[in-house]
């Protein structure tokens, strides 16, 4: 076999390496060449460092990609074409050694097979060039989509909150609908109507399910110019504001380092889809942050581009030099055979992790429960394993990431909106149940308004937020959730031992938050039946010696605070029952 690929190649090889041993001339020119190609590697990496280092390189990130790759092309194929001109010109090949060496040899002459080489170089200049331009072209299609997917939201939030001069309303005019939302009267919406004050009510009313009403009509031409326009001054302030040192770290972040520790344009808007829209605060990440989400961005097809691309130029070649590409398949068959059977678990991982990251099987920091039952976060996915930590922080499950996709995976945060909490508690028997249930749906309501996380916002999902009462825009509570949440509910579950037994469920926002909300919630329920004396009796498992008469009148005592509790609050779907007891209370009670 070695003979065979010898002997393919021998003719043209061995009258040129004759030639080089013979002829100081070439000899230089070849060492031309390849200083050439060192210098050339030389001045790319300090242009790429430049470019690198400045703004251009963050507003305009796959064009400088581009413009990197064009100049390394732009040099090699200078490089090799004036070599080959300045072989031509002096005429390298005219001496004895030469014409002997030609007329030695039936295919190409020493110079044909010396320009052959240089046009070889050529050709897997430009091919390996066009191999990094096509997936930067690509890319930068594929943010020119996203970028219109963030106009369209940004026309369906009414602007973004950090937009100046109101520009959204300076592009867009509000068209209400002919008829008005089933909440408002038809008379009262269209008294509406006639005033700037009610349209500006009516533009801003969302219906109980989280709908606005209306549609938006331009006002001006080239509104996606002007929100481009819009969006990439905020851009240039961030970028400023990083630079200038008047952000939250109050340093000035460099751009000329490694890890980069500003978002490009690309990342930038990234990020901003990630936190709904929210402004991106300057310095409010370490430093790596902004490079690591560059490299846990799932990779595509389109990373695969290049090596197609370079892999069909070598054959394109190997056939042009008249190389036997049956002999080379067949020498290199046992070895790619056996480098697959090596890899085979390395690229089952690779290929799992490429599905898992595609198809957003889970990401980071999804929960989620594998096969074993054990539940977890995920911390990281790797193209070959994947860390899950323990919800309690006990431990982290190292697991190859190949055995994720045949796993059945339990996912509590995929396309979840709103997950149940369910806080059970038992009431005395001398207690009126309706009553009962009216004070665990004041907690519920309570419960929704005041429960919220270290930023203020709710956990329990709002079937209508309350900023809307006053006309102002979602505080974003629910702004996924477009159904009707019949919140809170009560239920009588049992009848135990000694206590019914009631549950209170309300809807919250992830998964985790049941947890402080459950909490938050209990407390709220011990107060509250303190207040209405409403008694969580102990077991029962001695005999009861308490006066029941005393406990009666007690009852009787604190029995307006209850009515005016369950006349105001209701029992949810229990409420039916007595209707006409409440309906007797007087007002003031």
């Amino acid at each position: 076999m070695a003979d065979e690929i010898t002997t393919i190649a021998g003719s043209k090889i061995v009258p040129l390496s004759k030639l080089l041993m013979q002829d100081i001339t070439l000899q230089i020119s070849l060492a031309i060449l390849v200083i050439g190609i060192v210098g050339i590697v030389f001045v790319n990496r300090k242009i790429s460092l430049l470019i690198n280092a400045k703004k251009f390189s963050y507003t305009r990130p796959y064009a400088a990609e581009f413009v990197k790759k064009i100049l390394v092309s732009l040099f090699a194929t200078v490089l090799i074409v004036s070599v080959t001109g300045y072989v031509q010109v002096f005429e390298l090949f005219d001496n004895q050694i030469a014409i002997d060496a030609a007329n030695a040899d039936e295919g190409l002459t020493p110079r044909e097979t010396f320009a052959k080489i240089l046009n070889t170089f050529v050709i897997l200049v430009i091919g390996y060039t066009i191999a990094q331009l096509i997936p930067i072209v690509l890319s930068n299609n594929e943010v020119k989509k996203m970028e219109k997917h963030d106009y369209q939201e940004w026309i369906h939030m009414r602007g973004f909150s950090n937009d100046k001069q109101k520009l959204f309303h300076s592009l867009f005019e509000w068209v209400p609908p002919k008829h008005g939302p089933s909440e408002i009267p038809e008379e009262e919406y269209q008294e509406k109507l006639k005033t700037a004050e009610g349209k500006k009510f009516l533009e801003n009313y969302y219906t109980s399910k989280g709908v606005p009403i209306g549609s938006f009509k331009q006002k001006k031409p080239r509104a996606f110019e002007a929100w481009q326009k819009s969006e990439r001054e905020k851009y240039e302030q961030y970028f400023d504001d990083c630079t200038s040192g008047n952000n939250e770290t109050g340093q000035v972040l460099r751009t000329d380092v490694f890890p980069k520790e500003i978002y490009t344009i690309t990342l930038w808007r990234e990020q901003k889809r990630i936190s709904h829209y929210q402004p991106i605060i300057p310095g409010a990440r370490p430093p790596g942050w902004t490079e690591r989400q560059g490299q846990d961005t799932p990779k595509s097809f389109k990373q695969m581009i290049p090596v197609i691309v370079i892999l069909g130029i070598v054959i394109g070649i190997a056939a042009w030099w008249e190389i036997d590409l049956v002999v080379v398949a067949t020498a290199s068959g046992g070895l790619a055979i056996g480098i697959g059977f090596a890899l085979q678990e390395t690229l089952q991982n690779y290929f799992a992790y490429l599905s898992i990251k595609k198809d957003k099987i889970f990401v980071e920091g999804d929960r989620i429960k594998l096969d074993n039952g054990y539940v977890g976060i995920v911390r990281m996915i790797t193209p070959r394993v994947t860390y899950v930590k323990h919800g309690l922080n006990e431990s982290i499950a190292i697991i190859p990431t190949r055995q994720l996709i045949a796993a059945t995976i339990v996912n509590y945060s995929k396309d979840i909106v709103f997950v149940p909490a369910t806080v059970e508690v038992g009431a005395s028997y001398l207690n009126d149940p309706e009553e009962v249930a009216s004070v665990l749906m004041k907690v519920g309501k309570m419960a929704m308004k005041e429960i919220t996380d270290i930023q203020g916002r709710h956990l329990i999902v709002q079937e209508k937020c309350p900023y809307r009462n006053q006309h102002q825009p979602s505080c974003g509570c629910d702004k996924n959730i477009l159904v009707d949440l019949d919140q809170p509910r009560v239920r009588v579950t049992n009848f135990n031992s000694s206590s019914i037994d009631f549950s209170v469920w309300v809807f919250v926002r992830d998964y985790g938050s049941q947890f402080k909300v459950k909490s938050d919630m209990r407390i709220m329920i011990i107060k509250e039946f303190k207040k209405h004396n409403i008694t969580i009796p102990w077991p029962i498992q001695t005999e009861y010696r308490s006066s029941v008469d005393e406990e009666i009148q007690e009852l009787k005592d604190t029995e307006p605070i209850r009515k005016k509790t369950l006349k105001e609050y209701g029992t949810g779907d229990l409420g039916s029952v007595k209707k006409s007891k409440t309906d007797e209370l007087p007002d003031d009670e």
